[in-house]
């Protein structure tokens, strides 16, 4: 899973890229609104963190201008203007939460998390197919009960599956959702990634569809 952190104050952008990046998400990060409204209209988000007080083009602008043009991204607004009718205008803007500065770190992630689950139309906050089982809230990944280490592009290449299961997700959208913009992508270590994983969690869990993608199938999960 990937997200967009737009944030103009170095230090604390900074902390939140580091601390989302632990959490597991491939991370990129803007620090003015002409930057975000690139980044957001080119590249593939599974959520975006946004700071309402931006350089060149302010975070309500850049809401309004997404919506309008149809991206449905989920969007978490961070702002130090908090009371009520500023909250109104945000989540009229097209905000899907919003949390006011200063926030615990702890607090970001749970609401991060809660809007991809539900995004990808998930309820529970751990996700399950069969015995496999992916907790977010860790980065936890245990099939029958029994712990599974994941290195982190192991561990996003599943998350995308698990938050899609049913549906054939295609290589280059497992590569979309698992790079930062700056990393190096080649669809073939897509296959290494689906290979490691299904000798980690079963064969039988993630079937290829052939000539389209994957899709992680939980009646046919070991």
């Amino acid at each position: 899973m990937r997200v967009l952190v737009v944030e103009d104050e170095a230090r604390l952008a900074k902390q939140l890229a580091n601390a989302i990046a632990d959490a597991g998400y491939a991370v990129d990060g803007a620090s003015d609104g002409a930057r975000a409204d690139f980044l957001a209209q080119t590249e593939r988000y599974d959520a975006v963190v946004l700071d309402l007080g931006l350089p060149k083009v302010d975070g309500l602008t850049l809401l309004r201008r997404w919506r309008d043009a149809g991206l449905a991204m989920p969007v978490l607004v961070l702002t130090a203007r908090g009371s009520w009718h500023e909250k109104v205008h945000g989540i009229d803007g097209g905000a899907d939460d919003y949390v006011a500065k200063p926030f615990r770190m702890e607090e970001v992630l749970a609401r991060l998390r809660a809007l991809i689950r539900r995004s990808s139309g998930q309820v529970a906050a751990e996700l399950r197919c069969g015995p496999v089982a992916l907790d977010p809230r860790g980065a936890k990944v245990s099939v029958h009960g029994l712990p599974v280490r994941l290195t982190s592009h192991e561990f996003r290449v599943l998350s995308y599956l698990m938050h899609h299961r049913g549906r054939v997700v295609s290589q280059a959208e497992l590569s979309d959702h698992i790079y930062a913009e700056a990393a190096d992508r080649d669809s073939n270590t897509v296959e290494v990634f689906i290979a490691r994983l299904r000798r980690k969690i079963g064969s039988a869990a993630i079937e290829t569809v052939r000539g389209l993608g994957y899709r992680m199938d939980c009646d046919r999960a070991p």
